[in-house]
């Protein structure tokens, strides 16, 4: 889906009339989080955040497994899978399975860590304890009350931070801000130092700050002529990546986030790159749901997470036994 433009508004009439729907969401939410959940053998790390759509989720998962990793630590990513037709508990091969399976971020996550899909993350988790993992790093599901969570990271985007404040479908929140991080031990902002001088969090758990950059790669993307597409949460964010490198951007195009990439519009973006006479780029998490005959072509600029401190993050790993 597209965030509707009045999700990052002061509160207007739209979002007011229907923030009653807004306060039954939150209400839902908050009955689902009180459940029990069920603890497991090895810690359970989760990555979330209170915002529909893209905070950095997935780079901040990358960047803790690696962390997790250089500690001498087995983790294991359990997804939900969003996009993929696979229920699991399903462990990601990528010689096997493409996007339309899995998701297209578990099938980006898998080159990091063995990933698995679940839309029961109780049956995910175990299923990954059984095949080695000594650590459970749950991508997304803070929401989600199956697992006892030994550490909760929510992650925001400094830039876009909570909307308009409200909850869906009066807003872009999955739950009020305040009562989401009562629940969290970690916040992580993500953004450049503006965006993060103008965030402020109500009350916060301690917060850490970070920022997307991307990968050295060794490529000249200087004055390149480039048309950039991506379905992500906050497409333009990627295109002020590209304007951070220096390309000479001709032509962009934003998708909604996980758009499938039909072979209708992937030739409609062919010939507009091609009218343009432009490299066309996109996201890593896109490239994975581009078919193979095209992954030759199309370029890709890869992010990784950069924490200002990792002292914060290491003391907890080290509370928690990893």
């Amino acid at each position: 889906m597209r965030a509707p433009g009045f999700w990052s508004d002061r509160p207007g009439v739209l979002s007011t009339l229907l923030s009653p729907l807004g306060a039954i969401y939150g209400a839902a939410t908050a009955r689902r989080v009180a459940r029990p959940g069920t603890r497991v053998d090895v810690p359970v790390i989760c990555v979330g955040n209170l915002t529909a759509g893209g905070t950095g989720k997935t780079p901040t998962v990358m960047a803790l497994v690696e962390r997790l990793i250089a500690r001498g630590v087995t983790p294991h990513i359990v997804s939900r899978g969003y996009g993929g037709s696979q229920e699991g508990p399903l462990r990601v091969d990528p010689a096997r399975h493409g996007a339309a399976d899995v998701g297209d971020e578990p099938l980006l996550l898998s080159a990091f860590a063995p990933t698995w899909v679940a839309r029961d993350r109780l049956a995910g988790a175990q299923a990954a304890i059984s095949d080695g993992a000594r650590a459970i790093v749950l991508d997304d599901g803070f929401q989600n009350p199956a697992l006892v969570k030994d550490l909760s990271i929510v992650v925001v985007d400094a830039g876009a931070g909570f909307g308009n404040g409200r909850v869906i479908p009066s807003g872009p929140l999955r739950e009020p801000v305040r009562v989401g991080l009562a629940r969290a031990d970690l916040t992580l902002s993500i953004g450049n130092p503006q965006q993060q001088a103008h965030l402020t969090l109500p009350e916060p758990p301690p917060r850490i700050r970070g920022h997307l950059a991307p990968l050295a790669t060794g490529m000249p993307w200087k004055d390149l002529p480039v048309f950039a597409f991506a379905g992500i949460g906050r497409p333009e964010k990627f295109f002020d990546t590209l304007r951070d490198l220096g390309v000479d951007l001709k032509g962009t195009e934003a998708l909604a986030d996980h758009q499938p990439l039909t072979p209708a519009l992937l030739h409609r973006l062919g010939d507009r790159a091609a009218r343009l006479s432009a490299q066309p780029v996109t996201t890593e998490k896109d490239a994975v749901r581009l078919p193979a005959s095209l992954r030759g072509r199309v370029m890709t600029v890869p992010v990784r997470l950069q924490l200002d401190d990792w002292g914060p993050l290491d003391a907890a790993l080290d509370r928690i036994g990893l």
